[in-house]
């Protein structure tokens, strides 16, 4: 008869493997781009919100108000539906912040914590499934405005207003990154964003061209980041684009970035250290 073999320890077997290496940035930041769209997935009332704001204010605005404004509907569709674009994308960054603090009161962040990836992945991943969701957004205001009327001076401006917006869009989206990280509820991300988001929306070039308000106001407006990127998506949209109007776009966006970027690493980066 023959002995059967031994089996081994559970100290042999486990120091018989390699242990596997840990995730590098960019592989934990897919995984967790993964995850932002499940959850995209699972909650469909954001695509409501993507569907239902634009279509609400442009309703609104243009029926109502456009020939008040422009004399006639197709004339201020003309002027709107560029503006209404950058509205629904800065709406819409408000979420990057709610749903990463959403991670952080419900413990997710916590699990995070204990785990050997580079931790501002999480915050990566949200942000670059947030340009998923501003792509959709995009696409479906801007066929909204077809629907209605606005017609672009040709495909190479939409195509090239496309990166522009984006750019824009994850620039802004760092900001309510931030806020996201040192609020205590999700709530207070939403409410505390409204308040900044609306002021700078109403007191823009979006809903009226700048001349046409007094001369603080239309200096303010002048300065304000959502009337650079609006200038720049009307122009290259409407064929009138300047390349002062782009590069200014592109610098305002650069410089948030540089801004609020680093500054919610830091503070993500404290928040994991407690």
């Amino acid at each position: 008869m023959t002995t059967p073999t031994t089996a081994p320890t559970l100290h042999h077997a486990l120091s018989a493997r390699s242990h596997p290496k840990p995730p590098n940035a960019l592989s934990a930041s897919l995984t967790h781009f993964w995850r932002a769209m499940l959850a995209f997935k699972h909650f469909p009332q954001q695509l409501i919100d993507m569907v239902m704001f634009p279509f609400i204010f442009l309703l609104v605005f243009t029926y109502l108000f456009g020939g008040a404004i422009s004399g006639s509907t197709k004339e201020y569709l003309q002027l709107f539906v560029p503006g209404i674009l950058v509205q629904t994308l800065v709406m819409l960054s408000v979420y990057t912040g709610t749903s990463l603090n959403t991670d952080i009161t419900k413990g997710v962040h916590d699990r995070f914590r204990t785990l050997p990836f580079w931790q501002p992945a999480s915050i990566m991943g949200n942000v670059l499934g947030d340009l998923v969701r501003y792509t959709i957004a995009l696409s479906i205001t801007f066929l909204l405005g077809l629907v209605l009327g606005f017609r672009p001076d040709g495909p190479a401006g939409v195509l090239l207003t496309l990166p522009v917006l984006l750019y824009f869009a994850f620039a802004v989206s760092w900001i309510f990154t931030a806020l996201g990280v040192v609020v205590a509820k999700p709530e207070t991300v939403s409410s505390t964003s409204m308040i900044l988001v609306f002021p700078l929306v109403f007191a823009s070039n979006i809903f009226v061209p700048e001349t046409t308000m007094p001369g603080w106001m239309e200096a303010f407006v002048d300065l304000n980041p959502i009337s650079h990127a609006t200038t720049a998506a009307r122009g290259l949209l409407l064929g009138t684009a300047q390349a002062t109007d782009i590069i200014l776009v592109l610098a305002t966006s650069t410089a948030l970035i540089a801004l609020f970027g680093p500054l919610t690493m830091r503070l993500y980066a404290r928040k994991t250290r407690r």
